[in-house]
């Protein structure tokens, strides 16, 4: 085994390391939350997934930059195909393994990751006009300064450095490949711009910058890998499971708290007794509504680390539209952040130490919650089904049912419920007077 296999190995393998720490890491965090079970309507679940994860279907409600997502997409899956080769012959020390085996196919397979690699680049481009150049509102909200923005720039560089590296690797392999009067592998961009480019340089000049440019290649795939966990392209690996875990019921739908409706159930009862000495409660007790991540279920913080960021999600919010301080994406964002800080607290302290700070609060305040119209636009804009809303009705349930805050118009409202039984201030006998006249 040579010293670049050796190398090869250590590098490899230290990075997956690395790498599997801070999924590990991700993992903990995701299940701060509370348990919920999820194993109904496999069917139309893996339905959704393969039409909104694979398929990106909810992205070309807007075909410009769903097109140009797709590029980058496919490019990123395809390009995994001759990873594998990478790897194979880092260990093992060979060159194009694939190559005299599979012939026809082998150049087939390359070139179309070659165009596919030109697409890429030239959609990073455009994303980086886009975020940078373009001003477009979604991306220049008060959230998206600073770490966000810098985030979502830094990604597009790796990708530009990445392709650069591709393009070097099959560029000055092409032209050692015919100085050596082997023949043109045929690839479709290189067989061009390989003789072009790099034709008439030494074959020892050629040789180093096809290793640039493979090495390259690899340490970017390794740097690239290991930046997503802390960035919001770890939608990369979440998607799939985040689209598979969505909320399949009817977008109207609120969902209730089984403690508050067991206890509606039973006065309405007429034969249940209201003297009778409540049940023992099992376990302890649960929170009414959302104080902390804590009190979310796992499948929300899933939806937190997903969030790509793009913005849709406000972009929709009519509240946000209309000049007020809600954005469903700073809600995910706030999500995410918060469990980050209280996880790697917990790692530092101990994990049944708490720390003081809370979700509402000290990320999310009251003035952003009550804007939400329950509309959910947010939810239909969403591309991989992240559910905002369902936090923002969570964390209202907590203002009103253990804090008993909430704005003027709403108390009188619950106070009319609870005395006439209805919304209006009006007695139930009183109602009906109107059809009488």
């Amino acid at each position: 085994m040579g010293i670049g296999s050796i190398i090869f190995i250590v590098l490899f393998f230290g990075a997956m390391g690395f790498f599997g720490f801070n999924v590990k890491k991700v993992i903990a965090n995701i299940n701060l939350g509370r348990d919920k079970k999820i194993n109904d309507r496999k069917g139309e679940r893996w339905k959704t997934m393969t039409l909104v994860a694979l398929g990106q279907k909810k992205m070309f409600a807007r075909p410009i930059p769903a097109l140009l997502h797709l590029f980058i997409y496919v490019a990123f899956l395809l390009t995994q195909i001759e990873l594998i080769e990478i790897i194979i012959d880092g260990i093992s020390g060979s060159h194009r393994l694939f190559y005299p085996t599979l012939g026809g196919l082998y150049t087939l397979v390359i070139s179309i990751i070659e165009v596919l690699s030109v697409l890429a680049l030239i959609a990073t481009f455009a994303f980086l006009a886009r975020r940078n150049l373009l001003k477009i509102p979604r991306f220049h909200k008060d959230e998206m300064t600073g770490w966000p923005k810098l985030d979502g720039n830094i990604i597009l560089y790796l990708e530009i450095l990445l392709v650069f590296f591709i393009f070097t690797m099959n560029g000055a392999d092409e032209a050692l490949h015919i100085a050596e009067g082997k023949g043109s592998y045929g690839f479709a961009m290189s067989q061009w711009y390989g003789p072009m480019i790099f034709g008439g340089m030494e074959t020892e000049t050629l040789h180093l910058l096809e290793r640039i440019g493979w090495w390259g290649h690899l340490t970017m795939v390794l740097v690239f890998m290991n930046y997503l966990p802390y960035s919001k392209h770890f939608h990369i690996f979440l998607a799939f499971p985040n689209v598979w875990y969505s909320n399949l019921e009817a977008k109207g739908r609120l969902s209730n708290m089984e403690a508050v409706t067991n206890e509606v159930k039973m006065m309405f009862d007429p034969e249940a007794d209201p003297y009778a000495a409540p049940a023992e409660p099992v376990g302890e007790p649960q929170t009414f509504g959302v104080k902390d991540v804590t009190d979310l279920p796992w499948t929300s913080l899933l939806q937190a680390y997903t969030c790509t960021e793009c913005g849709r999600c406000t972009d929709n919010c009519p509240a946000n539209q209309t000049g007020k301080l809600l954005s469903p994406r700073k809600i995910m964002m706030d999500t995410r952040d918060r469990m980050v800080e209280l996880g790697d607290y917990k790692r530092k302290n101990g994990k049944d130490k708490v720390d003081e700070k809370t979700l509402i609060h000290d990320y999310i305040s009251p003035e952003e919650l009550w804007a939400c119209t329950t509309c959910n636009a947010c939810v239909d804009a969403c591309p991989v089904n992240i559910d905002p809303m369902a936090i923002i009705v969570d964390l209202r349930r907590y203002l009103v049912m253990e804090e008993s805050k909430a704005p003027s118009e709403l108390t009188g409202m619950f106070s009319n419920i609870e005395n006439n039984g209805a919304v209006w201030q009006f007695p139930a006998a009183d109602r009906l007077k109107w059809k009488d006249e």
